[in-house]
């Protein structure tokens, strides 16, 4: 795998990881380097730290597979800060149309990854409706408001990085639910490099813990994990659902309201509630354009 292909990879995961309802994680899986990535993420550990300790840096770097790791930072980062104020533009001005590109994405990430589940049984069927269940849960849960100081900050991060690593369950939703996304995206473009340190401690944290969890699961229970996983994509199709009825809102740190728990609605009752055009045909266009994407992509990637 090139260099570039990994950057290019990175470049869409981080895409993808700017958006509340969109896993990094789902990218990761569907072009192809989800388990590289899990076992470059497992290695630093203590082998790594005995290396650096005795300053063997380049077996260190080989240890951890750093030109993957360094290609792979450098395409999300470059994605992250380049992507960040363009995403926050469209979820103001054009929200329904860009969660409806967004649910083409994850409706053809989640039939990607059933594809990968072998041998139905009753235990798989059941991990994959409790992934499901669980995702809506966390979807229709109503918006959390942490303090935003650094312990805070530290929590978010270390929460975060557990679900964007994880196929169908978005960081930024994470963030969005404890009340967080708004100040964390506010880091990104002001470049708060305090925030953004203690965000990144705790994210690191956070991902060094759970992808040695994640790494024994599919280890030793793959095809449950699997399903377990589709099940999370399939119930996260509620939180990018374009169409949506606010039930509570919530005063943000700027003093405007914000969304703190909604519930999908049909594109009719959505116009009936908010007098808004649902734009219907756009939105199904969006939807088949992402859908495509995503085969395009795992087609291109996805055995690479």
């Amino acid at each position: 795998m090139s260099p570039l292909g990994v950057y290019l990879r990175g470049v869409l995961m981080g895409a993808a990881d700017i958006v509340p309802g969109v896993s990094g994680g789902t990218i990761a899986f569907i072009t192809g380097i989800y388990d590289t990535l899990l076992a470059s993420i497992r290695a630093v550990d203590l082998v790594f730290l005995r290396k650096v300790l005795r300053l063997d840096i380049t077996g260190a770097w080989r240890h951890v597979n750093g030109g993957f790791l360094l290609a792979l930072v450098l395409g999300i980062a470059t994605s992250i800060l380049t992507l960040a104020r363009l995403i926050e533009w469209l979820l103001h001005a054009h929200p329904v149309l860009l969660w409806a590109f967004f649910f083409g994405l994850i409706l053809a990430s989640a039939l990607v990854l059933l594809r990968e589940v072998r041998g139905w049984t009753a235990p798989r069927l059941l991990c994959l409706l409790a992934g499901t269940g669980i995702a809506l849960c966390i979807a229709l849960s109503p918006v959390l408001q942490l303090e935003a100081g650094l312990a805070g900050v530290f929590l978010a991060g270390f929460l975060a990085i557990c679900a964007m690593i994880l196929p169908g369950i978005s960081g930024s939703f994470i963030l969005v639910l404890l009340g967080m996304y708004s100040t964390v995206l506010a880091a990104v473009n002001n470049l708060d490099i305090a925030l953004l340190l203690v965000l990144m401690v705790g994210a690191v944290s956070g991902l060094l813990c759970f992808s040695r969890l994640l790494h024994c699961l599919l280890r030793r229970f793959h095809q449950p994990t699997m399903a377990l996983l589709t099940g999370f994509l399939f119930g996260s199709l509620a939180v990018v659902w374009p169409w949506k009825r606010v039930l509570q809102w919530v005063q943000g740190s700027d003093g405007q309201l914000k969304p703190a728990q909604q519930l999908p609605v049909s594109p009719l009752e959505y116009q009936v509630y908010t007098g808004q055009d649902p734009q219907l045909w756009w939105c199904l266009g969006l939807m088949l354009i992402g859908f495509a994407a995503v085969w395009l992509v795992h087609a291109r990637w996805g055995d690479a």
